[in-house]
Protein backbone atom coordinates (compact mmCIF):
# COMPACT_ATOMS: atom_id res chain seq x y z
CA UNK A 1 0.00 0.00 0.00
CA UNK A 2 1.47 3.35 -1.00
CA UNK A 3 1.77 6.10 1.64
CA UNK A 4 -0.93 8.36 0.13
CA UNK A 5 -3.47 5.55 0.21
CA UNK A 6 -2.62 4.82 3.85
CA UNK A 7 -2.93 8.54 4.72
CA UNK A 8 -6.30 8.69 2.95
CA UNK A 9 -7.59 5.69 4.90
CA UNK A 10 -6.38 7.13 8.23
CA UNK A 11 -7.89 10.53 7.41
CA UNK A 12 -11.21 8.94 6.42
CA UNK A 13 -11.35 6.97 9.68
CA UNK A 14 -10.48 10.16 11.58
CA UNK A 15 -13.24 12.18 9.88
CA UNK A 16 -15.86 9.47 10.45
CA UNK A 17 -14.82 9.11 14.10
CA UNK A 18 -14.86 12.83 14.97
CA UNK A 19 -18.09 13.31 13.03
CA UNK A 20 -19.79 10.50 14.93
CA UNK A 21 -18.50 11.87 18.24
CA UNK A 22 -19.56 15.49 17.66
CA UNK A 23 -22.92 14.55 16.16
CA UNK A 24 -23.67 12.32 19.15
CA UNK A 25 -23.29 15.34 21.46
CA UNK A 26 -26.51 16.76 19.99
CA UNK A 27 -25.25 20.30 19.76
CA UNK A 28 -27.00 22.89 17.64
CA UNK A 29 -26.52 22.18 13.91
CA UNK A 30 -24.49 25.37 13.40
CA UNK A 31 -22.17 24.49 16.28
CA UNK A 32 -21.80 20.91 15.03
CA UNK A 33 -20.90 22.04 11.52
CA UNK A 34 -18.47 24.65 12.88
CA UNK A 35 -16.59 22.03 14.88
CA UNK A 36 -16.60 19.57 11.98
CA UNK A 37 -15.20 22.29 9.71
CA UNK A 38 -12.41 22.95 12.22
CA UNK A 39 -11.63 19.23 12.63
CA UNK A 40 -11.40 18.64 8.89
CA UNK A 41 -9.44 21.76 7.93
CA UNK A 42 -7.09 21.67 10.95
CA UNK A 43 -7.07 18.04 12.15
CA UNK A 44 -4.55 18.13 15.01
CA UNK A 45 -5.13 21.75 15.99
CA UNK A 46 -8.89 21.25 15.88
CA UNK A 47 -8.74 18.32 18.31
CA UNK A 48 -6.55 20.27 20.73
CA UNK A 49 -8.86 23.29 20.61
CA UNK A 50 -11.83 21.03 21.24
CA UNK A 51 -10.19 19.32 24.22
CA UNK A 52 -9.55 22.63 25.96
CA UNK A 53 -12.36 24.83 24.67
CA UNK A 54 -15.09 22.78 23.09
CA UNK A 55 -16.44 20.42 25.69
CA UNK A 56 -19.45 21.57 27.65
CA UNK A 57 -19.06 22.35 31.33
CA UNK A 58 -21.29 19.38 32.14
CA UNK A 59 -18.51 17.16 30.79
CA UNK A 60 -16.45 17.98 33.86
CA UNK A 61 -18.86 18.87 36.63
CA UNK A 62 -22.10 20.51 37.56
CA UNK A 63 -20.35 23.06 39.77
CA UNK A 64 -23.30 25.41 39.95
CA UNK A 65 -25.72 22.60 40.76
CA UNK A 66 -23.33 21.27 43.38
CA UNK A 67 -23.06 24.73 44.94
CA UNK A 68 -26.84 25.09 44.92
CA UNK A 69 -27.31 21.70 46.58
CA UNK A 70 -24.82 22.63 49.30
CA UNK A 71 -26.53 25.98 49.87
CA UNK A 72 -30.14 24.87 49.50
CA UNK A 73 -30.94 24.96 53.22
CA UNK A 74 -29.33 28.38 53.58
CA UNK A 75 -31.24 29.76 50.58
CA UNK A 76 -34.47 28.38 52.02
CA UNK A 77 -33.84 30.40 55.20
CA UNK A 78 -32.43 33.53 53.57
CA UNK A 79 -34.78 33.76 50.58
CA UNK A 80 -37.75 31.77 51.84
CA UNK A 81 -40.03 34.78 52.33
CA UNK A 82 -39.16 36.06 48.87
CA UNK A 83 -39.88 32.65 47.33
CA UNK A 84 -43.31 32.58 48.95
CA UNK A 85 -44.19 35.97 47.47
CA UNK A 86 -43.67 35.02 43.80
CA UNK A 87 -47.38 34.48 43.12
CA UNK A 88 -48.28 37.66 45.00
CA UNK A 89 -45.87 39.71 42.92
CA UNK A 90 -47.18 38.25 39.68
CA UNK A 91 -50.72 39.17 40.70
CA UNK A 92 -49.63 42.69 41.61
CA UNK A 93 -47.94 43.15 38.24
CA UNK A 94 -51.16 42.05 36.50
CA UNK A 95 -53.25 44.43 38.62
CA UNK A 96 -50.96 47.44 39.03
CA UNK A 97 -48.84 47.25 35.89
CA UNK A 98 -51.04 45.65 33.23
CA UNK A 99 -48.91 46.98 30.35
CA UNK A 100 -45.89 45.18 31.88
CA UNK A 101 -47.74 41.93 32.55
CA UNK A 102 -46.33 39.23 30.27
CA UNK A 103 -47.86 36.01 31.55
CA UNK A 104 -45.58 33.48 29.88
CA UNK A 105 -42.46 35.45 30.73
CA UNK A 106 -43.45 35.68 34.38
CA UNK A 107 -44.36 31.99 34.58
CA UNK A 108 -40.90 31.17 33.31
CA UNK A 109 -39.60 32.71 36.54
CA UNK A 110 -41.31 30.06 38.59
CA UNK A 111 -40.00 27.20 36.47
CA UNK A 112 -36.38 28.29 36.45
CA UNK A 113 -34.13 27.76 39.45
CA UNK A 114 -31.88 30.42 37.90
CA UNK A 115 -34.42 33.21 38.34
CA UNK A 116 -36.10 35.02 41.20
CA UNK A 117 -38.78 37.71 40.99
CA UNK A 118 -38.38 40.52 43.51
CA UNK A 119 -40.93 43.22 44.25
CA UNK A 120 -39.86 45.94 46.66
CA UNK A 121 -37.11 47.91 44.97
CA UNK A 122 -35.74 51.29 44.04
CA UNK A 123 -33.97 51.27 40.67
CA UNK A 124 -31.62 53.81 39.13
CA UNK A 125 -30.43 53.44 35.53
CA UNK A 126 -26.84 54.62 35.00
CA UNK A 127 -25.87 55.22 31.39
CA UNK A 128 -22.06 55.37 31.52
CA UNK A 129 -19.03 55.01 33.79
CA UNK A 130 -19.08 58.66 34.86
CA UNK A 131 -22.47 57.96 36.43
CA UNK A 132 -21.69 54.53 37.89
CA UNK A 133 -18.15 54.80 39.23
CA UNK A 134 -18.68 57.69 41.70
CA UNK A 135 -21.84 56.02 43.04
CA UNK A 136 -20.14 52.64 43.47
CA UNK A 137 -17.11 54.19 45.14
CA UNK A 138 -19.30 56.15 47.56
CA UNK A 139 -21.34 53.03 48.40
CA UNK A 140 -18.16 51.06 49.12
CA UNK A 141 -16.84 53.85 51.33
CA UNK A 142 -20.12 53.84 53.28
CA UNK A 143 -20.29 50.04 53.73
CA UNK A 144 -20.87 48.89 57.31
CA UNK A 145 -20.93 45.08 57.16
CA UNK A 146 -19.73 43.71 53.81
CA UNK A 147 -18.70 44.50 50.25
CA UNK A 148 -19.04 41.79 47.57
CA UNK A 149 -17.62 42.42 44.08
CA UNK A 150 -17.68 40.04 41.11
CA UNK A 151 -16.23 41.52 37.90
CA UNK A 152 -15.21 40.07 34.56
CA UNK A 153 -12.48 42.67 33.96
CA UNK A 154 -10.62 44.30 36.83
CA UNK A 155 -7.57 46.29 35.80
CA UNK A 156 -5.09 48.41 37.72
CA UNK A 157 -5.50 52.08 36.89
CA UNK A 158 -6.32 55.45 38.45
CA UNK A 159 -9.92 54.52 39.23
CA UNK A 160 -9.32 51.00 40.52
CA UNK A 161 -6.56 52.35 42.77
CA UNK A 162 -9.32 54.43 44.38
CA UNK A 163 -11.41 51.24 44.67
CA UNK A 164 -8.44 49.47 46.24
CA UNK A 165 -7.94 52.28 48.75
CA UNK A 166 -11.64 52.23 49.68
CA UNK A 167 -11.62 48.44 50.12
CA UNK A 168 -8.51 48.59 52.30
CA UNK A 169 -9.98 51.35 54.47
CA UNK A 170 -13.24 49.42 54.93
CA UNK A 171 -11.42 46.15 55.67
CA UNK A 172 -9.34 47.88 58.34
CA UNK A 173 -12.61 49.17 59.83
CA UNK A 174 -13.86 45.59 60.20
CA UNK A 175 -16.03 45.37 57.07
CA UNK A 176 -15.98 41.98 55.33
CA UNK A 177 -14.66 42.35 51.77
CA UNK A 178 -14.93 39.52 49.25
CA UNK A 179 -13.96 39.93 45.60
CA UNK A 180 -13.99 37.74 42.51
CA UNK A 181 -12.56 38.49 39.08
CA UNK A 182 -12.41 36.39 35.95
CA UNK A 183 -9.05 34.72 35.49
CA UNK A 184 -8.79 36.06 31.93
CA UNK A 185 -9.87 39.60 32.85
CA UNK A 186 -7.89 40.28 36.01
CA UNK A 187 -5.02 42.64 35.21
CA UNK A 188 -3.86 43.74 38.66
CA UNK A 189 -0.26 43.53 39.79
CA UNK A 190 0.84 41.09 42.47
CA UNK A 191 1.44 44.08 44.74
CA UNK A 192 -2.11 45.34 44.18
CA UNK A 193 -3.53 41.97 45.20
CA UNK A 194 -1.12 41.55 48.10
CA UNK A 195 -1.96 44.97 49.51
CA UNK A 196 -5.62 43.94 49.60
CA UNK A 197 -4.95 40.53 51.12
CA UNK A 198 -2.62 41.96 53.78
CA UNK A 199 -5.56 43.80 55.40
CA UNK A 200 -7.97 40.87 55.19
CA UNK A 201 -9.63 41.42 51.81
CA UNK A 202 -10.46 38.06 50.26
CA UNK A 203 -9.91 38.30 46.50
CA UNK A 204 -9.76 35.34 44.12
CA UNK A 205 -9.90 34.56 40.41
CA UNK A 206 -13.00 32.66 39.34
CA UNK A 207 -12.32 29.60 37.15
CA UNK A 208 -8.55 29.88 37.41
CA UNK A 209 -7.71 28.02 34.20
CA UNK A 210 -3.96 28.61 34.22
CA UNK A 211 -3.15 25.16 35.53
CA UNK A 212 -3.32 21.70 34.01
CA UNK A 213 -6.14 20.77 36.38
CA UNK A 214 -8.35 23.65 35.27
CA UNK A 215 -7.13 24.26 31.72
CA UNK A 216 -10.34 22.75 30.34
CA UNK A 217 -12.25 25.78 31.68
CA UNK A 218 -10.25 28.28 29.59
CA UNK A 219 -13.12 28.93 27.20
CA UNK A 220 -15.58 29.80 29.98
CA UNK A 221 -15.85 33.26 31.46
CA UNK A 222 -17.40 34.78 34.53
CA UNK A 223 -18.74 37.67 32.48
CA UNK A 224 -20.70 39.17 35.37
CA UNK A 225 -20.33 42.70 36.69
CA UNK A 226 -21.96 42.55 40.12
CA UNK A 227 -21.55 44.50 43.34
CA UNK A 228 -23.50 44.01 46.57
CA UNK A 229 -23.02 46.33 49.53
CA UNK A 230 -24.42 45.40 52.96
CA UNK A 231 -27.07 43.22 51.30
CA UNK A 232 -29.04 46.41 50.61
CA UNK A 233 -27.52 47.90 47.46
CA UNK A 234 -26.82 45.96 44.26
CA UNK A 235 -25.21 46.82 40.95
CA UNK A 236 -25.42 44.87 37.69
CA UNK A 237 -24.86 45.76 34.05
CA UNK A 238 -22.21 46.18 31.38
CA UNK A 239 -19.51 48.21 33.14
CA UNK A 240 -16.36 46.50 34.43
CA UNK A 241 -13.78 47.94 36.81
CA UNK A 242 -11.59 49.36 34.10
CA UNK A 243 -10.34 52.84 33.19
CA UNK A 244 -10.87 51.87 29.53
CA UNK A 245 -14.55 52.52 30.12
CA UNK A 246 -13.72 56.14 30.92
CA UNK A 247 -11.00 56.59 28.31
CA UNK A 248 -11.45 53.83 25.68
CA UNK A 249 -8.63 53.26 23.18
CA UNK A 250 -9.48 54.12 19.56
CA UNK A 251 -12.86 55.63 20.56
CA UNK A 252 -14.02 59.04 21.78
CA UNK A 253 -16.16 57.60 24.57
CA UNK A 254 -17.58 54.40 26.07
CA UNK A 255 -21.36 54.09 26.03
CA UNK A 256 -22.80 51.56 28.48
CA UNK A 257 -25.74 50.86 30.80
CA UNK A 258 -25.72 49.71 34.42
CA UNK A 259 -28.24 49.42 37.27
CA UNK A 260 -28.06 50.50 40.89
CA UNK A 261 -30.81 48.83 42.91
CA UNK A 262 -31.87 49.08 46.55
CA UNK A 263 -34.14 46.40 47.98
CA UNK A 264 -34.97 42.78 47.30
CA UNK A 265 -33.13 42.77 43.97
CA UNK A 266 -29.90 43.11 45.96
CA UNK A 267 -30.81 39.81 47.66
CA UNK A 268 -31.09 38.16 44.23
CA UNK A 269 -27.63 39.43 43.31
CA UNK A 270 -26.34 38.31 46.71
CA UNK A 271 -27.52 34.75 46.01
CA UNK A 272 -25.69 34.83 42.68
CA UNK A 273 -22.50 35.97 44.38
CA UNK A 274 -22.91 33.35 47.13
CA UNK A 275 -22.96 30.54 44.57
CA UNK A 276 -19.87 31.83 42.76
CA UNK A 277 -18.08 32.39 46.07
CA UNK A 278 -18.87 28.91 47.36
CA UNK A 279 -17.74 27.38 44.06
CA UNK A 280 -14.44 29.23 44.40
CA UNK A 281 -13.71 29.02 48.15
CA UNK A 282 -16.14 26.48 49.67
CA UNK A 283 -17.19 29.21 52.14
CA UNK A 284 -20.91 29.70 52.73
CA UNK A 285 -22.30 33.22 52.84
CA UNK A 286 -25.56 33.03 54.73
CA UNK A 287 -27.62 34.65 57.46
CA UNK A 288 -29.66 37.81 58.04
CA UNK A 289 -26.62 40.06 57.99
CA UNK A 290 -26.23 39.23 54.29
CA UNK A 291 -29.98 39.35 53.57
CA UNK A 292 -31.18 42.16 55.85
CA UNK A 293 -34.81 43.30 56.07
CA UNK A 294 -35.79 45.43 53.11
CA UNK A 295 -36.59 49.03 53.99
CA UNK A 296 -38.23 49.94 50.68
CA UNK A 297 -41.94 50.58 50.31
CA UNK A 298 -41.96 51.00 46.52
CA UNK A 299 -43.34 48.15 44.44
CA UNK A 300 -41.03 47.96 41.42
CA UNK A 301 -40.72 44.33 40.26
CA UNK A 302 -37.31 43.12 39.11
CA UNK A 303 -36.45 39.58 38.04
CA UNK A 304 -32.82 38.54 38.58
CA UNK A 305 -31.88 35.85 36.06
CA UNK A 306 -28.66 33.81 35.98
CA UNK A 307 -27.05 31.88 33.15
CA UNK A 308 -23.95 29.73 32.83
CA UNK A 309 -22.38 26.88 30.85
CA UNK A 310 -23.17 24.35 33.58
CA UNK A 311 -26.85 25.29 33.88
CA UNK A 312 -29.41 22.76 32.71
CA UNK A 313 -31.58 25.43 31.11
CA UNK A 314 -30.21 28.42 29.20
CA UNK A 315 -32.23 30.80 31.34
CA UNK A 316 -31.10 34.09 29.81
CA UNK A 317 -31.56 32.86 26.26
CA UNK A 318 -35.05 31.65 27.20
CA UNK A 319 -35.90 35.03 28.72
CA UNK A 320 -34.66 36.87 25.63
CA UNK A 321 -36.63 34.51 23.40
CA UNK A 322 -39.84 34.94 25.37
CA UNK A 323 -39.42 38.71 25.59
CA UNK A 324 -39.02 38.97 21.83
CA UNK A 325 -41.90 36.55 21.21
CA UNK A 326 -44.12 38.47 23.65
CA UNK A 327 -43.62 41.83 21.97
CA UNK A 328 -46.76 43.19 20.35
CA UNK A 329 -45.77 46.69 19.21
CA UNK A 330 -42.02 47.39 19.34
CA UNK A 331 -38.62 46.04 20.30
CA UNK A 332 -35.53 48.05 21.18
CA UNK A 333 -32.39 45.91 21.48
CA UNK A 334 -28.86 47.11 22.23
CA UNK A 335 -25.70 44.99 22.29
CA UNK A 336 -22.07 45.32 21.22
CA UNK A 337 -22.31 41.98 19.37
CA UNK A 338 -24.96 40.28 17.27
CA UNK A 339 -24.21 36.57 16.92
CA UNK A 340 -27.64 35.10 17.72
CA UNK A 341 -28.43 31.42 17.79
CA UNK A 342 -31.14 30.10 15.50
CA UNK A 343 -33.95 30.49 18.05
CA UNK A 344 -33.26 34.17 18.76
CA UNK A 345 -32.71 34.94 15.09
CA UNK A 346 -36.01 33.35 14.12
CA UNK A 347 -37.83 35.10 16.97
CA UNK A 348 -36.59 38.49 15.76
CA UNK A 349 -37.47 37.74 12.14
CA UNK A 350 -40.91 36.43 13.11
CA UNK A 351 -41.58 39.54 15.18
CA UNK A 352 -40.61 41.82 12.28
CA UNK A 353 -42.68 39.82 9.78
CA UNK A 354 -45.65 40.02 12.18
CA UNK A 355 -45.52 43.80 12.08
CA UNK A 356 -43.64 44.49 15.33
CA UNK A 357 -41.37 47.55 15.04
CA UNK A 358 -37.99 45.86 15.59
CA UNK A 359 -35.08 48.25 16.25
CA UNK A 360 -31.61 46.83 16.81
CA UNK A 361 -28.48 48.82 17.75
CA UNK A 362 -24.93 47.47 17.70
CA UNK A 363 -21.24 48.34 17.62
CA UNK A 364 -19.78 48.50 14.09
CA UNK A 365 -16.20 47.65 15.06
CA UNK A 366 -13.82 46.86 17.88
CA UNK A 367 -10.49 48.36 18.86
CA UNK A 368 -8.54 45.20 17.96
CA UNK A 369 -10.01 42.04 16.41
CA UNK A 370 -12.96 42.45 14.04
CA UNK A 371 -14.23 38.89 13.47
CA UNK A 372 -17.53 39.06 15.44
CA UNK A 373 -18.35 42.50 14.07
CA UNK A 374 -17.82 41.31 10.52
CA UNK A 375 -19.79 38.10 11.07
CA UNK A 376 -22.70 40.17 12.42
CA UNK A 377 -23.34 41.66 8.97
CA UNK A 378 -24.58 38.30 7.70
CA UNK A 379 -27.17 38.26 10.49
CA UNK A 380 -28.06 41.90 9.83
CA UNK A 381 -29.01 40.88 6.30
CA UNK A 382 -31.50 38.29 7.54
CA UNK A 383 -33.31 40.48 10.07
CA UNK A 384 -33.40 43.49 7.72
CA UNK A 385 -34.89 41.36 4.96
CA UNK A 386 -37.63 40.44 7.44
CA UNK A 387 -38.36 44.11 8.13
CA UNK A 388 -36.24 44.94 11.17
CA UNK A 389 -34.13 48.10 11.36
CA UNK A 390 -30.45 47.87 12.28
CA UNK A 391 -28.42 50.83 13.54
CA UNK A 392 -24.67 51.08 14.07
CA UNK A 393 -23.53 53.38 16.86
CA UNK A 394 -20.75 55.77 15.79
CA UNK A 395 -20.52 57.98 18.89
CA UNK A 396 -17.96 55.77 20.64
CA UNK A 397 -17.62 52.16 21.70
CA UNK A 398 -21.11 50.79 22.30
CA UNK A 399 -21.38 48.24 25.13
CA UNK A 400 -24.95 48.18 26.63
CA UNK A 401 -26.84 44.89 26.91
CA UNK A 402 -30.50 45.94 26.93
CA UNK A 403 -33.76 44.60 25.55
CA UNK A 404 -36.95 46.67 25.77
CA UNK A 405 -40.30 45.31 24.61
CA UNK A 406 -43.40 47.46 24.11
CA UNK A 407 -41.79 50.12 26.33
CA UNK A 408 -43.17 48.07 29.23
CA UNK A 409 -40.56 45.43 30.15
CA UNK A 410 -36.80 45.97 29.94
CA UNK A 411 -33.81 43.69 30.51
CA UNK A 412 -30.47 45.21 31.54
CA UNK A 413 -27.50 43.06 32.42
CA UNK A 414 -24.22 41.47 31.45
CA UNK A 415 -25.29 39.16 28.62
CA UNK A 416 -24.50 40.11 25.03
CA UNK A 417 -26.73 39.10 22.17
CA UNK A 418 -24.41 36.31 21.14
CA UNK A 419 -23.96 32.57 21.43
CA UNK A 420 -21.05 32.94 23.86
CA UNK A 421 -23.21 34.73 26.42
CA UNK A 422 -25.97 32.15 25.95
CA UNK A 423 -23.80 29.05 26.24
CA UNK A 424 -20.27 29.69 27.53
CA UNK A 425 -20.31 32.61 29.96
CA UNK A 426 -21.68 33.11 33.45
CA UNK A 427 -24.12 36.03 33.11
CA UNK A 428 -26.67 37.94 35.17
CA UNK A 429 -29.55 40.06 33.88
CA UNK A 430 -32.21 42.11 35.63
CA UNK A 431 -35.64 42.25 33.98
CA UNK A 432 -37.67 45.25 35.12
CA UNK A 433 -41.46 45.07 34.85
CA UNK A 434 -42.18 48.78 34.93
CA UNK A 435 -43.43 51.09 32.20
CA UNK A 436 -41.69 54.11 33.68
CA UNK A 437 -38.22 52.52 33.57
CA UNK A 438 -38.92 51.03 30.15
CA UNK A 439 -39.90 54.44 28.78
CA UNK A 440 -36.72 55.88 30.29
CA UNK A 441 -34.78 53.28 28.32
CA UNK A 442 -36.79 54.06 25.17
CA UNK A 443 -35.83 57.72 25.54
CA UNK A 444 -32.17 56.70 25.86
CA UNK A 445 -32.47 54.56 22.73
CA UNK A 446 -33.76 57.60 20.84
CA UNK A 447 -30.87 59.67 22.19
CA UNK A 448 -28.38 57.00 21.09
CA UNK A 449 -30.06 56.97 17.69
CA UNK A 450 -28.69 60.47 17.07
CA UNK A 451 -25.19 58.95 16.96
CA UNK A 452 -26.12 56.05 14.69
CA UNK A 453 -26.01 55.21 11.03
CA UNK A 454 -28.67 52.85 9.71
CA UNK A 455 -27.42 49.64 8.15
CA UNK A 456 -29.00 49.04 4.75
CA UNK A 457 -29.04 46.02 2.51
CA UNK A 458 -28.44 48.19 -0.57
CA UNK A 459 -25.23 49.61 0.90
CA UNK A 460 -24.01 46.20 2.02
CA UNK A 461 -24.61 44.75 -1.44
CA UNK A 462 -22.26 47.41 -2.80
CA UNK A 463 -19.42 45.90 -0.81
CA UNK A 464 -17.11 43.70 -2.85
CA UNK A 465 -17.99 40.05 -3.23
CA UNK A 466 -14.72 39.18 -1.50
CA UNK A 467 -15.63 41.34 1.51
CA UNK A 468 -19.05 39.71 1.85
CA UNK A 469 -17.53 36.24 1.40
CA UNK A 470 -15.07 36.89 4.24
CA UNK A 471 -18.00 37.95 6.44
CA UNK A 472 -19.66 34.62 5.63
CA UNK A 473 -16.48 32.72 6.50
CA UNK A 474 -16.36 34.54 9.84
CA UNK A 475 -19.97 33.52 10.42
CA UNK A 476 -18.90 29.86 10.23
CA UNK A 477 -16.86 30.46 13.37
CA UNK A 478 -19.62 32.35 15.17
CA UNK A 479 -20.72 29.42 17.37
CA UNK A 480 -17.12 29.27 18.64
CA UNK A 481 -16.65 32.99 19.25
Amino acid sequence: MDPWTLISIIFTIYVISVAAFVISENRSPQSTFAWLFLFVVFPLLGVLIYIFFGRGAHTFSQERDIARSKLIDEFAADLGTLALRQEEYIRRIAQERPSSYKRRLLRLVQQSTSSVLTGMNEVEILQDATQKYPRLLADIQAAQHHVHLNYYIWTEDDFTLQVKAALIERAKAGVEVRCLFDASGGAMSKQYLQDLRDVGVQIHPYLEFRSLKMLHTANYRSHRKIAVIDGRIGYVGGLNLDKEQIEPPAFDRWRDTHLRMIGEAAHGLQASFAISWYTTTQEKITGPSYYPPVEVDTFLPVQITQGGPDSQWKAIRQVYFLMISSAEDRIYLQSPFFIPDESILEALKAAALAGVDVNLMFTPRGSTYQVPYRAAHTYFREVVEAGAKVYLYEGGYFHPKTLNIDSAVVSIGTANMDIRSFNLDYETNAIIYDEGKAKEMEAQFMEDLKSCKQWTLAEYNNYSAVHRFVDSVYRLASPLL
